[in-house]
C-alpha cells in the first residue's frame, strides 16, 4: 500500500478466502401456481437467525442477500425436452478470518446448514443448495432423499 493512503491491513485480518452461497427457491412447491415468496422474507430470516445465534454468545455467517432466476432443462419420457425457470434467494458471503478465522471448516459448514435449513422451511422447499470454498451439497427434507 502507498505510504501517502491512510488505509492498513487490520492486524489478524489476512487469512485463506472461505466463500460460501445458499441457493434457496422462492416459490414454494413444485406447482407453478404456488405461492412466491419476496427476497426480503430470506433477509427476515437470516437476521434472526443472526441475532439468536449472537444472543447465545456463537458466532455467526454474515453475507448478502440477491433474487436471482435459475434456469434448467430436462428430457422427458417421450423424447421432447423440457425446461423451466423459478425464483431464488442467493445468500453469500465470506467467513472472514477477522471474525471467524478460529472456526474450522467443520464449524462453518455446521452454521450453513443451520442456516440453510432454517431459510428452506420459511420458503416452503424441500431442496437446497449449499456451496463452501470448494465444496457443495444439497440438503433435503424429502422422504427419498438419497
Amino acid at each position: 500500500m502507498s505510504e501517502a493512503t491512510p488505509y492498513r491491513r487490520v492486524p489478524g485480518s489476512y487469512g485463506p478466502r472461505r466463500d460460501f452461497r445458499i441457493t434457496v427457491g422462492l416459490r414454494e412447491g413444485w406447482d407453478p401456481e404456488g405461492r412466491v415468496y419476496d427476497v426480503s422474507e430470506a433477509v427476515r430470516t437470516a437476521r434472526r437467525w443472526m441475532r439468536r445465534r449472537v444472543e447465545a454468545g456463537k458466532p455467526a455467517l454474515s453475507g448478502m442477500a440477491a433474487r436471482a432466476e435459475v434456469t434448467y432443462a430436462w428430457p422427458r419420457p417421450d423424447g421432447t425436452v423440457g425446461s423451466d425457470r423459478e425464483p431464488v434467494a442467493i445468500f453469500t458471503g465470506e467467513a472472514v478470518h477477522a471474525y471467524l478465522g478460529s472456526l474450522s471448516d467443520a464449524e462453518i459448514e455446521a452454521m450453513l446448514d443451520e442456516l440453510a435449513i432454517e431459510l428452506g422451511q420459511a420458503l416452503g422447499q424441500e431442496r437446497i443448495y449449499v456451496a463452501f470454498c470448494d465444496r457443495t451439497w444439497i440438503l433435503s427434507c424429502e422422504p427419498d432423499a438419497s
